[in-house]
Formats: structure tokens, C-alpha cells, sequence
């Protein structure tokens, strides 16, 4: 059943009318300046020479006095004759006949205008939006959030109001109480704002201590930020404020649990709980039973409350892209083996349940030219051939066979390992650190070296059968490089598919992209304004993504200079960027406490998935495309179904933050590594063959979670007293940890 927006109800004692909000929360809401008109508008327009409804009339002096407070006379003259002001004395005879005053910044125009400006911003066809002219007290993004905040009760009453509810929400039968006590945090955030921005600091200190106990746990770290907003001044220019302000809390609600809630407030007459719920909550009504405490809890946690349900409905292509045709010879020991019969011994074939390569177009799979990517050289094909050699001899992992664990430690790592990563051959791995520095060291005995000097390389015969290791010169030979050029901390890294280049992003706002051959840097990518906190290579090379503090992830190509596409809807830093396996999606976690995943095609968001209760930190697609992990500081591993939109599995067992996520080379087995000293091997083919199908057919959009973590948790590996921050599984499925040795 689709997702109803209930309109405005109508109270006995106040019948309003206000412009519709509608946000998907997949875009920013912050506005932008007009060049000189405004050309789409939520207020409702007279006919030319009609005079306007009585409603409308506070809401076009506000426009109309903000418009010439900026000088934008060519808008002023097109809004005056579309609502049939054709003359000055028209607008007075408006302004005197109950329009009120649109001076001054604290006035009910500015109210009014702030409402119609976040309206204008989340409006699809709307285009850009007038924004106040900057002032030296106050930023102008916050001024027209915070004007919304206008005064609408009694201050002392708030404390009543909020009560009432309570008592009528603890009275109800318990299939209802679940579903209508979401209300109680958001309610209880914008009530203690609004008494915060009209100067009640009293009642709101008053109100805070009364009720902040009645919140879910999950909420703690953010009522410690709320706490310390106690003045209006604390206000201006804070971020979670205008996180919490811009973005429509989403509760996802049955309709006889709304009735219910929609039939107390008209008794009870209670204008002030359900304007706070018109204008800052959206209530997702579904037909069916009421969701239980246990079904709520597991999708709650997120800053903007629950993804909405036809957000998930958009058709994703999670399946694999062909791969080429490539002719694979046959390994010396397969021609030498012959039995005594003198036949040669025949190989047993795998079945690939989870397999990460596609022979046969997949039926789910995006179409091989949907996005471009680049051309398969010659050397990509050589390693292509080795991969697949490689394949022949992997180890089927399963409940019956776990993986081996080789755990290389950082020692006496004092600049402070930050992010790590390992190429897909396994054969080098590459540390960013807190001194600025980045790292590059050769696993196997092969010693690193850099190529010639142009001038010993014009000496060199190009058309010798080994110029390739003519090229490089011998007296460089060393296990590590050490690699200079950002200015602040590095905090992520990744290798190139084909071992040729390395991304590093760090604080200094910048990505820079190495070159293994001459270790130098090629490249430096600046969009980010600030920190970039992860970066990663896409499966196929060429393009790539990045996430950062300024709340966007943005796509880039090896050879642009500007980001190709820009991810913006999270609503904190994005903390962690995935590519899927077909490089036509970008999964990104936030501290948020949100994933979500973008087309790389048109960069619209395609999922939202919620139910962390902190900050995200690690992600894993598995091999076949069609699911995706996440990891958080709450200790969990949450199991996502990108086709269906839906959580279907929870892994519980870590006691620290999960820093690292793998899957096996297969997808039977996902590893788990946390900064709680330990790696966990997880039965993820059980995990997703037990998720009952019929489940995603639910009108109410979600699903019986299985508290089945201690039958899907394989093994518990400890390390003396290193954390771990990164897991990867070898062509063989040997599984490779790193961490940092903490000697505290």
C-alpha cells in the first residue's frame, strides 16, 4: 500500500491553511540566491486584478517586503501584478486592511517568509530561492530557519501540553502505544527549540530536565548537544539545529494509530502539538496492523527519523555485468597431472552460490553501456587471466571450513595509523597516517621500485622482450615508500584495480591520487571544503568517490579535475563510500545514522536505509551485488536487501565500534573486525537463505527480524590488543587483518 501524507486537519477552533512541504531527503534544503526573479512560487496566486484572499495577505507583504529589502524590483514588479497590485495604493490598502507589519527581523513576515522560502526550496519544480542579505549578527541560512520558531502559546503551558499527550499515549491499548510514542522526540526537540528561540530559558531548562528522560536511549548523544543550546544566541550558526530544522522527521505510523492521535488532538483542541507535527514531522500512513516496540526500535535511530517507503521503490540493477570473453590457459600442473590410465584428471566444478562473477547477462544487471567505463589493455586482460587461474584454487569456505587468519600489526605506530588498505592481488599495502604521511608497503618478497630517469631511459632497447623490468631501477629497490604532500591527516586509501595508482584523501580537504611507478603525486582533487574523510576506486578503474565533512559524497574520473556528480541529501559527514560490484551505484554511510545508495548515472538516491544507532563507519556490498553491510559504533552489523529496499538481518556480538566489513571471495562467509580487539566470521549465506521472501510483500513495508546472531556467528578471533581497521580476502580466501598495536 503506498505511503499517505495526511492533509491538514481541521480543528474546531482554528482552520489554517499552509503550503505543502514535501521533501524526499535526497536533496539539500539550503536555498540559494536569485539572480532577479523568482519564478516558481508556493503562494497561491488571484487572478490579475483580483484582489487577494484573506489568508495570503500576510504571506505576499512578507514576500514583497523582502524582495525590496534586496533591491530584486524586477520580482517585486512581476509578484505585484500575478496577485493584481498593479499600484502602490493597492499594497498599502493591503497592508492596512490587517496585513500587519513587515518590518524588522522578528516580526510574523518573517515567520510567514521563512516558511514560503524552506517550501520554494523543497518543491520539485521550484528554482532557486531568495536568501536574506548577509549580516554581521547573524548567518542568513539560520535566520530563516530560526524565524519559523515564532512564539504560538504560552510559554508555561508547553509543560502541559507535552504532559497531556504523554498521559494519552501511555492510555492507550499497547499495539497503539508503540507506534505513537515515536512522536515523544521529535515533539519534545522543536518544543524546546521554539521555547529557546522566543528567550523562555526558564521553561525550556524547566522542560529539558522534565522530559529528557523520557527519550529512547539512542537519542543520548543527540539531547547532549540539545542541552547545550540553553540561549537563543547558542542558535545561530549550529549545525544539528538546522539538521533537525530543514528535514521533516519521518514516522511511520498504521492509520488506525493515526486516527487515534488525529481524534485526541481535535478534543482536546491542541493547536500547538499538531502544528509542531503539520509543519515539522511527516507522518507515513500504512493500511495493516500496528507495527510492534521490537519492529519500531529495529528502524528507528536516524537523525531524520525512518526512510519513507516509496523513497525504496525506485528500480535499482544490483545484478553483475558480463564479463569479458577471455581464453584462460591451462596451468602447468593441470597438463602434467594424468592418472594411471593415462587420462588427465578431470577438476571438480564449484558451484557458485554467491559468486562474484557473472558468464550470463543477469537478468538484474544494468545494461553494459549504462555508464562508460573504460576499455580492458592488455595487462588488464594478463591479470584478468591470473584472477581467474587464482579462482581455480580457492578454498570453499563455509560453517564446516573457516578461513585462516593472517593479522600483520602496525608496531610502534606513533604518527598514528588512520586508514589502511590492501591492493586486490594482495600483494601491497598502503597505511595513511596522522602525520600527513602515506605509506606503501610490498607483502610479498618483490621489493618496490621506481622507474628510470628519463635520461636512463632513452638508453634503454624499447624493443627488448623484458623493457618492462629494464625500466625500473634497482638501486630504489626498498620494502616500503613513504609518500609526501598532504597537510593534514590522511584518512582514507585506496589501490587502483590495476596496482598502478593510489587515492588518498585527508583534513586538508584534498584527494590526491599517487602514482606507484614513480611514487609521486599525479593529481590533487580539490571540491571538499573540508576534511574528506574516505575515498575508493571503483571496481573497474578511472572513476571514483569520495565523502567528507561537508555532508556530500562526490564522484570523480581519474582525468577531471571537477567531481562528475555530487551525492547531497545525508545530513552529517559522510563518514564511508562503497562502490557496488557494477560500479553503476555508490552506497555511503554518515554519521547520520543513515546509508544510503546513489546512481552513478543521474546521482539521484535510490535507498535509504535506517535503523543504526550511531555513526557509520564501515560498508560491504557482497559479491553477487544484491546485498549490502554496514557496520557502526553501536556495535552492530546490520544486513540490507538492495532489491527490496529492506533490513533483513542484524548481527549482534561486537562491544566497540565496527571498523571493518568483508565479505568472502564467495559471499558464504562475512568477516567482521572492531575496535574491540576481535574478528567475527558471520554464516551470511544462512543470513540471507533464511530471510522469508513473502516478508517483502508487506503492505506495511517491513519485515520479522530472526534474533538468530549466536546461530549465524561462526567463530570469535582475538588479538593481544589491536583494534581492528581493515579485513580482506585474498583470490584464495585467506583473510588478511590490520590494525595498529595499542600499548595503553
Amino acid at each position: 500500500m503506498a505511503a499517505v501524507q495526511d492533509g491538514p486537519m481541521e480543528l474546531d477552533a482554528e482552520k489554517e491553511t499552509k503550503p505543502e512541504i514535501l521533501s524526499d531527503g535526497t536533496s539539500n534544503l539550503s536555498g540559494n540566491t536569485a539572480s532577479g526573479t523568482l519564478s516558481s512560487s508556493p503562494i497561491t496566486a488571484a487572478p490579475a486584478g483580483a484582489a487577494p484572499k484573506m489568508e495570503d495577505q500576510q504571506t505576499l507583504i512578507a514576500v514583497l517586503q523582502f524582495l525590496k529589502r534586496n533591491k530584486l524590483t524586477e520580482s517585486v514588479d512581476i509578484l505585484r501584478r500575478e496577485a493584481g497590485l498593479e499600484d502602490q495604493e493597492d499594497l498599502q490598502a493591503l497592508d492596512g486592511s490587517g496585513g500587519g507589519k513587515a518590518e524588522g527581523d522578528g516580526g510574523e513576515a518573517n515567520s510567514l517568509l521563512s516558511r514560503v522560502s524552506m517550501a520554494s526550496a523543497a518543491a520539485p519544480q521550484s528554482t532557486l530561492t531568495p536568501m536574506p542579505t548577509k549580516r554581521a549578527e547573524d548567518h542568513p541560512d539560520v535566520s530563516v530557519v530560526l524565524s519559523a520558531y515564532s512564539q504560538q502559546g504560552d510559554p508555561s503551558l508547553y509543560k502541559v501540553y507535552y504532559s497531556g499527550l504523554k498521559s494519552f499515549i501511555e492510555s492507550v491499548l499497547d499495539c497503539h502505544r508503540a507506534e505513537l510514542s515515536q512522536l515523544f522526540y521529535p515533539l519534545f526537540v522543536h518544543m524546546y527549540l521554539e521555547l529557546v528561540y522566543n528567550n523562555n530559558e526558564n521553561e525550556a531548562k524547566a522542560f529539558f530536565d522534565k522530559f529528557s528522560g523520557d527519550q529512547e536511549c539512542y537519542y543520548q548523544d543527540d539531547l547532549r548537544v540539545l542541552c547545550g543550546l540553553s540561549k537563543k544566541e547558542h542558535l545561530k550558526g549550529n549545525e544539528a539545529l538546522l539538521d533537525f530544522r530543514t528535514s521533516r522527521f519521518v514516522l511511520r505510523i498504521s492509520r488506525d494509530s493515526y486516527q487515534l492521535l488525529k481524534r485526541h488532538l481535535q478534543e482536546r483542541h491542541n493547536n500547538q502539538i499538531w502544528n509542531i507535527i503539520q509543519e515539522h514531522l511527516y507522518i507515513d500512513i500504512f493500511d495493516g496492523m500496528p507495527r510492534s516496540k521490537g519492529q519500531i526500535d529495529s528502524m528507528s535511530g536516524s537523525l531524520a527519523g525512518e526512510a519513507r517507503r516509496e523513497v525504496n521503490k525506485a528500480k535499482v540493477f544490483y545484478g553483475l555485468l558480463k564479463e569479458p570473453e577471455i581464453e584462460v590457459p591451462l596451468d602447468d600442473e593441470d597438463e602434467e597431472a594424468e592418472n594411471e590410465e593415462g587420462k588427465p584428471k578431470k577438476k571438480k566444478t564449484k558451484k557458485d552460490n554467491m559468486g562474484s562473477k557473472s558468464k550470463k547477462q543477469d537478468p538484474n544487471a544494468p545494461q553494459q553501456n549504462r555508464i562508460p567505463l573504460p576499455e580492458l589493455k592488455d595487462s588488464d586482460k594478463l591479470d584478468k587471466i591470473m584472477y581467474l587461474k587464482e579462482s581455480t584454487k580457492r578454498i570453499r569456505l563455509g560453517p564446516e571450513n573457516l578461513p585462516s587468519i593472517c593479522f600483520y600489526t602496525f608496531l610502534n605506530a606513533y604518527q598514528g595509523l588512520t586508514a589502511v588498505d590492501f591492493t586486490d592481488d594482495s600483494s601491497l599495502l598502503a597505511g595513511g597516517f596522522s602525520d600527513s604521511t602515506v605509506r606503501v608497503w610490498s607483502v610479498t618478497p618483490k621489493k618496490l621500485r621506481k622507474v628510470k630517469s628519463a635520461a636512463e631511459l632513452n638508453l634503454i632497447d624499447k624493443e627488448s622482450d623484458d623493457v618492462l623490468e629494464r625500466i625500473m631501477d634497482e638501486k630504489t629497490a626498498s620494502e616500503s615508500k613513504i609518500l609526501y604532500g598532504h597537510s593534514g591527516p590522511v584518512y582514507g586509501v585506496s589501490f587502483s584495480p590495476d596496482r598502478n595508482y593510489l587515492l588518498s584523501s585527508s583534513e586538508d580537504s584534498t584527494i590526491r591520487l599517487w602514482s606507484l611507478q614513480t611514487f609521486t603525486c599525479l593529481v590533487g582533487y580539490k571540491g571538499h571544503n573540508y576534511p574528506v574523510w574516505d575515498t575508493q576506486f571503483s571496481p573497474f578503474g578511472y572513476y571514483f568517490v569520495s565523502g567528507g565533512h561537508d555532508r556530500v559524497a562526490r564522484l570523480w574520473a581519474t582525468d577531471h579535475y571537477q567531481p562528475l556528480r555530487i551525492f547531497a541529501g545525508h545530513l552529517a559527514d559522510v563518514t564511508c563510500t562503497r562502490f557496488h560490484p557494477n560500479s553503476n551505484y555508490v552506497a555511503t554511510g554518515s554519521t547520520d545514522r543513515t546509508v544510503r545508495l546513489w546512481d552513478v548515472l543521474n546521482g539521484n538516491c535510490v535507498r535509504i536505509f535506517t535503523g543504526h544507532k550511531g555513526p557509520i563507519h564501515c560498508l560491504a556490498f557482497s559479491p553477487n551485488g544484491k546485498f549490502l553491510a554496514s557496520g557502526s559504533t553501536d556495535g552492530r552489523v546490520l544486513l540490507w536487501d538492495i532489491g527490496h529496499g529492506l533490513m533483513i538481518g542484524e548481527l549482534k556480538g561486537h562491544t566497540d565500534t565496527i571498523y571493518a566489513l568483508k565479505f568472502s571471495r564467495d559471499g558464504e562467509i562475512l568477516a567482521s573486525g572492531s575496535m574491540d580487539n576481535t574478528v567475527r566470521l558471520w554464516d551470511s549465506l544462512k543470513a540471507f537463505d533464511d530471510v522469508e521472501t513473502d516478508d517483502f510483500t508487506a503492505a506495511t513495508g517491513h519485515i520479522h527480524l530472526p534474533d538468530n546472531s549466536h546461530e549465524l556467528l561462526l567463530g570469535t578471533y582475538h588479538s593481544k590488543s589491536t583494534p581492528v581497521t581493515h579485513l580482506h580476502f585474498t583470490r584464495r580466501n585467506l583473510l588478511l587483518a590490520t590494525g595498529a598495536y595499542n600499548s595503553q
